[in-house]
């Protein structure tokens, strides 16, 4: 079973953020955002400095936020493009799509399911 994401409430964050509105740095962020930032593989380093200030606080939803978005992009590309190869017989460029996500890509849920995907295209 996967675990549950923190996502929506960081996409809400740095929408707040886009539209010029100052971010708490209340408790119950803090703890948001040092789960969102383990959900993308953030580094305890970059949860301590982004936990230093507001403005930093900020940056650190950025910094999540992107890799949530970037992520998202790379992974559905590989998928739609991995569907149209495989349904023109070319399993090879199919699965050198995810091998390509797999070599870069961090979040591990992304990660997860480029390799189910990769898996799949295997068998």
């Amino acid at each position: 079973m996967r675990e549950e994401t923190d996502w929506e409430e960081i996409r809400v964050l740095a929408e707040q953020l886009e539209r010029g509105q100052p971010l708490e740095l209340s408790a119950a962020v803090s703890e948001l955002l040092r789960r969102a930032a383990r959900q993308v593989a953030l580094s305890e380093d970059d949860v301590t400095q982004g936990l230093r200030s507001p403005s930093d606080a900020a940056a650190l939803v950025t910094k999540i936020s992107r890799r949530i978005r970037v992520g998202s992009r790379r992974l559905s590309r590989a998928i739609v493009d991995a569907g149209r190869l495989e349904e023109a017989g070319d399993m090879q460029g199919a699965r050198k799509l995810f091998e390509g996500v797999l070599a870069v890509e961090v979040v591990p849920l992304y990660r997860e399911i480029a390799q189910i995907q990769l898996d799949a295209l295997e068998e």
